[in-house]
């Protein structure tokens, strides 16, 4: 796949680390075109990658509160704004789905996404990236518990959705989403609530079924 930047070269006139950013900055225009399963509430169709990651930055400021740990928000921000990025080459993995291979791909995609910028910046992101993955601190883990709670208030405004979708089960719903509470005790008491009365309601298949192997 070439780089956008390629098809309209930027001017010789622009240094070597400007003109590296400047790439990376054209590159992940990508994103808008990445579609996840998750329905919209404000319009019949999905979300992409770019429109879920600000949303998930605007939850994070506004839901910093409710982290049982003391968190620095503008860190976790960082967070969520780029813990998407990878899926520009290595593909959006559904929360659903059993991808064997995700981790593999992603790694790759890292490598060569943010091996477009200045060395010093690109140690930087790949840092921040990991650091969501590892989800050892308590940034990474609210980050983490938003990436699991935004796609859960959309099915629920769908009444459904992807719980719907063939295999998951309440329980699986449940099981996925259980790294909400790993962040936040409350933002976990409304979300069993959520997926609860989802249930209830015949929004998803009720009892348990083999859980896919966690993302």
């Amino acid at each position: 796949m070439d780089l956008l930047a390629d098809q309209t070269p930027l001017p010789d006139v622009i240094d070597e680390r400007l003109r590296a950013q400047l790439t990376f900055v054209i590159e992940v225009d990508r994103l808008k075109t990445i579609l996840r399963q998750s329905p919209l509430a404000a319009a019949d169709r999905r979300e992409n990658d770019a429109e879920h990651s600000w949303h998930l930055a605007l939850m994070v400021v506004l839901l910093a509160e409710h982290s049982d740990s003391p968190i620095d928000v503008g860190h976790t921000v960082k967070l969520v704004l780029l813990h998407d990025l990878v899926e520009i080459y290595a593909g959006d993995t559904p929360l659903y789905s059993d991808s064997s291979d995700q981790q593999e791909r992603e790694e790759a995609a890292a490598d060569r996404l943010f091996g477009l910028l200045p060395a010093d910046q690109a140690a930087s992101m790949r840092a921040l990236w990991d650091e969501f993955e590892a989800r050892a601190t308590p940034e990474a883990r609210f980050a983490k518990a938003m990436d699991r709670l935004q796609p859960l208030l959309l099915n629920w405004m769908a009444r459904g959705g992807t719980w719907k979708s063939p295999g998951v089960t309440a329980d699986t719903v449940r099981s996925r989403k259980a790294v909400i509470g790993e962040a936040s005790s409350a933002l976990w008491t409304a979300g069993q609530a959520l997926i609860d009365e989802g249930e209830r309601r015949g929004w998803s298949a009720p009892g348990s079924a083999p859980t896919p192997t966690p993302t």
